[in-house]
């Protein structure tokens, strides 16, 4: 049976993929180690979801490595050469603000780690397509550039704008200011579709927004909708970083995320690169998705401002889907915002009174 070597299976996106392509057909292979417990503390571990996946998911093993380790990576797809059919690369350390403290380890997680995939692919798989949760930030400060109008609630470009309907990949990443995280995920981004390219291997980069759903271990650094509601049902206090909370976001479900990536296997390509998230059919500002957290618990949700944002973090981010919609017509959204905050609830709400 075809094999799909999934890495931070254990995560959002990584678990999400698990059971997408188990239930499709593949024996799947997770890699990972719970590196988000050591960068979000115990409840943001990973552990629980494995668990999880071991139990309820036929053909699923998990391997516990981390992919730091480039001769061990060698091993595991040395092994199944032959069966690899697939590799979905979706763990990272994923925080701005993590990655300032210690640079090294979020270089060597998010590059080193990604070289030594792509390495250890084309080495022993190199026709499994090959799919890499990049991100906006590789985009670094340069969408901070944008001509945005203050509507109240949120910001917003003006109709006319070219980019109006969303960000797509022609903006630069060039000069401008980006986060110790954004380089690093800029580095990846390029060596895979420098992969796809020089050894017409075939690649994806999909640059998401924010990436969130029920199974999101939201934490004060990374996940923001999920911690959102999390505070909402608890009472802890949420803090909004800078521009009054007004700056915009676009979200995409794990699901509708992972539906892309199955779109690609099935037709791949040599060094793609788009931009993937809830476009203009799903994005909020964080007032208004504070408002949403409020309306669907029923709750206040005590929320203070900071006063500065986050370094790199932007005002304003819709992605136009148009490009990966072009090469992938039958591909579409099936998650809103509010359908997005309304599962998260319902599906964590006994969990965090709990934990009251």
């Amino acid at each position: 049976m075809a094999i799909a070597i999934i890495t931070g299976s254990g995560g959002l996106i990584g678990s999400e993929s698990v059971r997408h392509f188990a239930s499709a057909g593949f024996d799947v292979i997770g890699i990972e180690n719970d590196m988000r417990a050591v960068f979000f503390g115990p409840s943001a571990s990973t552990a629980r979801t494995t668990d999880r996946l071991l139990e309820a998911v036929p053909g699923f093993r998990s391997q516990d490595m981390d992919i730091r380790d480039g001769e061990g990576v060698d091993r595991l797809f040395a092994q199944h050469a032959g069966r690899i059919e697939l590799v979905v690369h979706a763990a990272a350390q994923p925080s701005h603000d993590w990655a300032a403290g210690d640079p090294h380890t979020d270089f060597a997680v998010n590059a080193t780690g990604t070289l030594n995939l792509l390495e250890a692919t084309r080495r022993h798989a190199a026709d499994a397509p090959f799919v890499f949760c990049s991100t906006n930030k590789v985009y670094g400060a340069r969408p901070n550039d944008l001509p945005l109008l203050d509507l109240g609630g949120r910001l917003e470009l003006p109709e006319d704008h070219r980019y109006f309907p969303g960000i797509d990949t022609s903006m630069s990443i060039d000069k401008c200011l980006h986060s110790l995280f954004g380089v690093s995920k800029a580095a990846a981004d390029l060596m895979v579709q420098e992969y796809g390219r020089y050894f017409d291997m075939p690649t994806v980069c999909l640059r998401g927004g924010c990436l969130t759903g029920p199974s999101h271990a939201g934490a004060k650094l990374h996940g923001f909708l999920s911690y959102l509601m999390r505070c909402a049902v608890t009472g802890d206090p949420y803090i909004v970083y800078g521009y009054g909370g007004k700056q915009v976001r676009d979200n995409i479900h794990s699901a509708d995320l992972v539906r892309a990536f199955a779109a690609f296997h099935e037709r791949p390509r040599a060094g793609a690169v788009y931009n993937i998230g809830g476009g203009r059919e799903s994005n909020c500002s964080m007032m208004e998705a504070i408002g949403l957290c409020e309306q669907i618990t029923g709750r206040t949700l005590h929320w203070d401002l900071g006063p500065e944002p986050r370094i790199g973090d932007h005002r304003w981010w819709v992605s136009d889907l148009a490009e990966f919609r072009r090469d992938y017509p039958d591909w579409m959204l099936s998650y809103d915002i509010e359908g997005i905050l309304t599962e998260i609830f319902e599906h964590n709400v006994e969990l965090w009174t709990a934990a009251v």
